[in-house]
């Protein structure tokens, strides 16, 4: 478990999906929030942890591939209800972890990133809450979805309008996040 956890959270992608929606949100992104973002914080610890036991815990159960719950119970000598305890449990530490890093930002965390990984991990939650509503769409995430998107209103139609100055800052910001990476994997 020790070894398969570092290799996992990095492996699965969620991790560069979580900093890579974060290109073009607003100007309190810059290149220090994606430097602090690839040292692998706190929160982001925490909601790569969260995505990759939820997801692990209903792969078990679809029984398609080895997972995390496998290489548990196996190292541990201990029944699935004991791992998937453990795994909420950890799971449970994951979201004090972000409730933590939340409450307490930094300068060179803005608060746009730290809710945008909050976001994240509240997807995660609400897929794999209790079902695989990812794989098998439930009433629960319609519901929710609907709600989020069809039922909201637009208070302005300024909003939702996208300006070119906002399409040149996302373009600017893609640039940095494509020279940051070119720069980092000079050095693997």
């Amino acid at each position: 478990m020790e070894e398969y956890m570092p290799i996992t959270l990095v492996s699965c992608g969620y991790p560069l999906l979580t900093i890579a929606s974060c290109v073009g949100m607003d100007d309190s992104i810059t290149k220090e929030t994606f430097i602090w973002a690839f040292n692998d914080p706190k929160i982001c610890r925490a909601s790569n942890t969260i995505y990759r036991l939820m997801s692990d815990i209903f792969e078990q159960e679809r029984g398609h591939v080895s997972s995390a719950m496998q290489c548990y119970m196996k190292q541990h000598g201990v029944s699935m209800q004991e791992a998937y305890n453990e795994f909420y449990k950890q799971i449970n530490n994951a979201w004090k972890d972000i409730n933590e890093e939340c409450l307490k930002p930094t300068a060179a965390t803005p608060r746009s990133a730290l809710n945008q990984i909050l976001n994240f991990a509240r997807v995660m939650d609400l897929f794999h809450k209790g079902e695989d509503a990812y794989t098998y769409v439930s009433d629960a995430a319609k519901t929710s979805i609907n709600s989020l998107l069809i039922d909201s209103r637009i208070q302005s139609s300024n909003e939702v309008e996208l300006t070119f100055e906002k399409y040149i800052l996302k373009y600017q910001h893609l640039h940095v996040i494509y020279s940051f990476i070119l720069e980092s994997s000079a050095y693997l």
